[in-house]
C-alpha cells in the first residue's frame, strides 16, 4: 500500500519531466525506423530472454484438506484463503484444486503461490456482490476502489494459475452482463446499468481525485474483472480454460515479467476482452485461444489522466502462436493507451471469423496522447474478417489536448483469404500522421476497398498483393 501512495504522490513530477513519453520534439527526433526485418526479429529475441516464468517449491496444499468441497453449493472462500495463506507462510508451492466444482468468492493470490487446477477441476465464482470486497483495481484504464477481481493480487511476486481445469466467472445475461445496459445482454428498462458510475469515474479521474477516494463496489455497477494482478512481478498463467467473465478476463496492471501460455478464453458477453495487459513490461502471450465478445488481445497503458499520471508504457510484449476467433480486434493496442506502447511483436498467429472486426488494430484519441511505436507483425494467417486487416484510428473517442503519435509499424507475411471492407484503414490527424507504416510480402483476398488513409508519412508497400493485383501506394493513399 505504501508503495502505491509513493507512486501516486510522485505522479505530478513524472508528468512534469515527461518521462520521455510525450509527443515533444525530442521524442519525435529519437524515433526508430527499422531498415530490415532482421532488426525487429533480433530485438524480439532479446525481449524473449527477459521473460522468465516463475518456479515454485515442490510442495502441494490441496484445498479439500482445508475444508473445501467441490459440490458447486458449498461456499469455499475461507478454504481457499486458508490454503493460500498456509502455502505462502511455508515458503510457497502449489495450492491444488482437485476434480470437482468449487464455488467461491474472490481469491487473493500471495507471493510464491501457484494456484493449480487438476483435470476436471472447476472454480465457479459467486454471483453475490456482497461476496466481493473493495480493493484498489483498474477499470477501463481508470483506478478506483471497486469490487475485487475474481482473482486478485497486489504487490505480490512469483504467482501463478496453472493446470488443465476451468475457471468460470459465472456471468451471463442475468448476472453481471446486464450491467452494460444493452438489451442483447439481458438489460430491460428500469434495470440499473453502468453508465452513471462510468461517467462518475471519468469525472473523478479528470479532477485528479486520489483513486482510493473513488469508491464504487456495492450499490454501484462497475463489473469486476476475472484476473487482475496489480503492481506484481513474475506471473504465470498456463493451461487453464477461462469462461464467462463478468468483464475483461486477464488484465495485469503495471506488472512485470508475465507469461500467459496455452490458455483458452471463451465468452461472448459485453466487454469480455481476452487478455489486456495494462502498462505492463516484458509480457509473453503464447499458444493461446481466444473467442471473445470484445478484443481478443488489447494492450493498454491507462486512460487519459491516469495513464499520463504514471507515465508507464506497455513495453516489450510478444504475442506468438495464438488463435483468434470472434472479437472486435485480434491484436489490439488501445484504446486506454495514454502511457504509450513500444516494442510490440506478434508472430505466427491465426485469425478467422465473420465476427472478427479488425486483425491488427491501433485505437487512440487526442484525449489519450502517448506514443505508440515499434509494432512488428509477421507470419499472420487470416481466413475472414469484417472491417479492416490493419487499422490505425486516432479518433476512437472524444478529442482532447494530447495529440497521439503512431509510428514505425512493420507488417510482413500477412495472408488474408477473404477480407472485409479494407486491407488498410488509417484515420489520423494532419498534425500527427501515422509514420513509417510498412507492409512487406502481404496478400489480401476479397477486399472491398484496398486502401483508405488520410494522413500518413513514409508509408511503404513492398510486394503487396490485393485482390490479385500488386499494389503500390504514396502518402496520399493512392494506389499505383
Amino acid at each position: 500500500m505504501k508503495m502505491y501512495r509513493k507512486c501516486f504522490s510522485a505522479c505530478l513530477l513524472f508528468v512534469a519531466v515527461g518521462m520521455g513519453l510525450t509527443t515533444s520534439s525530442t521524442a519525435q527526433e529519437t524515433a526508430k525506423v527499422w531498415k530490415s526485418v532482421q532488426e525487429p526479429l533480433k530485438e524480439m529475441e532479446q525481449v524473449r530472454q527477459l521473460i522468465k516464468a516463475p518456479v515454485f517449491k515442490d510442495k502441494d496444499y490441496v484445498v479439500t484438506d482445508f475444508g473445501a468441497k467441490g459440490d458447486k453449493r458449498t461456499m469455499n472462500t475461507d478454504a481457499f484463503k486458508k490454503a493460500i495463506e498456509a502455502c505462502h507462510k511455508d515458503g510457497g508451492g502449489r495450492v491444488v484444486v482437485p476434480a470437482g466444482s468449487f464455488l467461491t468468492g474472490p481469491i487473493y493470490l500471495k507471493s510464491n503461490v501457484n494456484l493449480h487446477l487438476k483435470e476436471g477441476a472447476v472454480i465457479v465464482f459467486s454471483r453475490d456482490t456482497k461476496d466481493y470486497p473493495l480493493v484498489l483495481a483498474r477499470w477501463e484504464g481508470m483506478d478506483c476502489m471497486n469490487f475485487s477481481p475474481q482473482v486478485y493480487a497486489y504487490e505480490e511476486e512469483n504467482i501463478a494459475i496453472t493446470g488443465s481445469g476451468t475457471i468460470d466467472g459465472n456471468a451471463n445475461d442475468n448476472y453481471w452482463w446486464s450491467w452494460k445496459g444493452k438489451k442483447e445482454h439481458g438489460w430491460k428498462e428500469g434495470m440499473p446499468h453502468q453508465k452513471k458510475d462510468r461517467d462518475s469515474l471519468h469525472a473523478l479521474m479528470k479532477a485528479n481525485v486520489d483513486p482510493r477516494q473513488r469508491v464504487f463496489g456495492e450499490g454501484h455497477y462497475l463489473r469486476p474483472y476475472m484476473i487482475q494482478p496489480y503492481h506484481c512481478k513474475n506471473l504465470l498463467i498456463s493451461g487453464v480454460k477461462l469462461i464467462n467473465s463478468p468483464m475483461w478476463f486477464v488484465s495485469p496492471v503495471m506488472s512485470e515479467n508475465i507469461t500467459i501460455e496455452g490458455v483458452r478464453i471463451i465468452s461472448h458477453g459485453p466487454n469480455t476482452d481476452g487478455c489486456d495487459p495494462d502498462a505492463c513490461k516484458n509480457v509473453l502471450i503464447k499458444n493461446c485461444y481466444f473467442d471473445t465478445g470484445d478484443d481478443c488481445i488489447a494492450i493498454k497503458a491507462g486512460r487519459d489522466e491516469d495513464g499520463r499520471r504514471f507515465g508507464r508504457p506497455a513495453e516489450n510484449h510478444i504475442i506468438e502462436g495464438c488463435e483468434m476467433k470472434d472479437g472486435h480486434g485480434g491484436v489490439t493496442l488501445g484504446s486506454e493507451i495514454a502511457g504509450g506502447a513500444r516494442n510490440i511483436y506478434a508472430i505466427n498467429c491465426k485469425l478467422s471469423s465473420p465476427d472478427l472486426d479488425i486483425v491488427i488494430r491501433i485505437k487512440t484519441s487526442s484525449s489519450r496522447g502517448g506514443i505508440i511505436e515499434n509494432i512488428f507483425a509477421k507470419d499472420i494467417k487470416v481466413g475472414v474478417y469484417k472491417e479492416a486487416a490493419i487499422s490505425c484510428n486516432m479518433f476512437y473517442e472524444n478529442p482532447g489536448k494530447f495529440m497521439p503519435t503512431i509510428r514505425n509499424i512493420w507488417i510482413e507475411n500477412l495472408e488474408v483469404t477473404h477480407g472485409g471492407n479494407y486491407a488498410v484503414n488509417v484515420k489520423a490527424y494532419k498534425e500527427s500522421p501515422v509514420q513509417n507504416l510498412k507492409l512487406v510480402n502481404c496478400n489480401f483476398g476479397g477486399v472491398n476497398t484496398p486502401v483508405k488513409v488520410d494522413h500518413v508519412k513514409d508509408m511503404q508497400f513492398e510486394n503487396v498483393v490485393i485482390n490479385g493485383q500488386v499494389v503500390k501506394v504514396d502518402d496520399s493513399g493512392v494506389t499505383k
